[in-house]
């Protein structure tokens, strides 16, 4: 328990930078909307073309977004229909994002880095990539259905820059190309902008701290689905790669069981602000699961590692 106590305090800055962001909101009437756009068009697209051509690829790993992709959209599907039966106020269509996904960026890159260190960390990334195609796409699809089609949710996917900053670094990195020294700080400091102001969001979206479990049922699915079947699916996957097919390393393992035991995204209140889908509830649930995850992943990570 005391390498769960170690990472409970590392952990602890970025439950103040949510604070923070809580008090720009609500002080300074910031807008997490204009940030999140800055974030998705310039800053994602650094941290995942930086964190690609960190890690050591090959046909197996260039494989693992598509791996994450496939199980977040099987998660979500499923819970959906779950969620149909459960919940009635209409939120049952934010259920997808809240389980499928997860806050791998803004909260597990800081964690992962602190875990596994930089080529740990390229690794993690190019698993994560997975869950940002899921949210933009499946994700996304299912929470606007009904007012967006498929052709829409494509669309955005060909919008995504993310996809493009991911193929770039992967040619480069496999033709032996290196990101020059000179821009190595330049990309050290994005990432750090990646977590300060994607936990910032967090805080920004919540107007009230009064009701934040909103639709109790909503609630307990989706932390049901997030922190109990995620992490179980990844524990399988760890299992059967481990001792029947043997394709990956451990640092894999890791890497995904660490995606499966995230918060929810932020990103989940973003898009459901953008579709006027229970913004409140998922903003509410998303603060929720942050503040569970700062006892939960430490201790998960101290039981599994």
């Amino acid at each position: 328990m005391a390498a769960a106590l170690a990472l409970f305090i590392k952990l602890i800055p970025l439950y103040v930078t949510v604070a923070l962001g809580w008090v720009a909101g609500r002080y300074l009437e910031a807008s997490g909307k204009h940030i999140a756009g800055i974030m998705l068009y310039i800053v994602t697209p650094s941290v995942v073309f930086s964190g690609v051509m960190a890690a050591p690829l090959s046909p197996e790993v260039i494989f693992l977004p598509f791996l994450t992709f496939g199980i977040a959209s099987v998660l979500g599907i499923v819970q959906l229909k779950l969620a149909r039966r459960v919940v009635t106020d209409g939120s049952a269509s934010i259920i997808p994002l809240c389980v499928g996904s997860g806050n791998t960026g803004y909260f597990g890159v800081p964690v992962a880095l602190l875990l596994f260190g930089e080529e740990g960390l390229g690794l993690y990334i190019v698993c994560m990539l997975g869950t940002t195609l899921f949210e933009n796409s499946v994700g996304f699809y299912l929470a606007a259905r009904g007012r967006y089609d498929l052709k829409s949710a494509l669309w955005r996917v060909v919008k995504l820059p993310s996809v493009y900053a991911f193929l770039a670094a992967v040619l480069l990195n496999l033709s032996g190309f290196r990101i020059p020294d000179m821009f190595v700080p330049l990309f050290d400091n994005l990432r750090g902008a990646y977590s300060v102001l994607g936990m910032m969001i967090i805080g920004m979206s919540i107007t009230s701290f009064r009701g934040l479990a909103g639709n109790v049922r909503f609630t307990g699915l989706a932390f049901f689905g997030k922190f109990v079947v995620w992490p179980l699916v990844a524990i399988l996957f760890w299992w059967l790669d481990a001792n029947v097919f043997g394709i990956y390393e451990p640092a894999v393992h890791k890497a995904m069981f660490l995606i499966s035991i995230t918060p929810i995204a932020a990103n989940t209140v973003v898009i459901a602000t953008l579709l006027d889908t229970s913004p409140r509830q998922a903003a509410g649930t998303v603060l929720l699961t942050t503040l569970f995850a700062l006892v939960f992943i430490p201790v998960m990570i101290s039981l599994a590692f």
